[in-house]
C-alpha cells in the first residue's frame, strides 16, 4: 500500500466534503450540510490513522473513536463538538433517527466550528 497516496486520498476527500457541506447549506439542505461536515472530519481523522498505522483505517464513522485511534487528544469544546456532530452521521443516513434540522444560523456556526477543527487536524498531519 502506498501510504502517502492513501493519506492524500483522505485529505482531499475531507476538503471536498467540507466544500460540499457549504454548498448544501447554500442550496437549502442544512441536515445534509451537517452530514458532509461530519464526513469531512471523519476523512481527515482517517488520514491521521493511515499515517500512524501505515494501513487502511477501520470502517467506522465514530469521530471520537477515530480520534482516539489516531492518538489525537481531543478535549473540551472540541470533544463536545465532535460528539454533537456525530448525531448527523445517522441523520444523514436514516432521517427518522436524527434530530430535526437546526436553523440556518446554527448550521452556519456548526460549519465554522467543523472548519476550525478540520484546519487544526490538517495542521497536525
Amino acid at each position: 500500500m502506498d501510504v502517502e497516496r492513501q493519506i492524500e486520498y483522505w485529505r482531499n476527500g475531507a476538503g471536498e466534503d467540507m466544500a460540499a457541506a457549504r454548498s448544501l447549506l447554500d442550496t437549502g439542505h442544512p441536515r445534509q450540510a451537517l452530514f458532509f461536515a461530519h464526513l469531512a472530519l471523519e476523512k481527515m481523522l482517517k488520514a491521521h490513522i493511515t499515517k500512524a498505522a501505515e494501513d487502511i483505517p477501520p470502517r467506522t464513522h465514530d469521530l471520537l473513536r477515530l480520534a482516539e485511534m489516531a492518538a489525537i487528544p481531543v478535549r473540551g469544546e472540541r470533544k463536545r463538538f465532535l460528539a454533537r456532530l456525530q448525531q448527523y452521521c445517522l441523520a444523514g443516513r436514516y432521517p427518522d433517527l436524527g434530530p430535526p434540522s437546526p436553523p440556518r444560523e446554527e448550521v452556519e456556526q456548526e460549519l465554522e466550528k467543523a472548519q476550525e477543527i478540520l484546519s487544526w487536524l490538517q495542521n497536525l498531519l
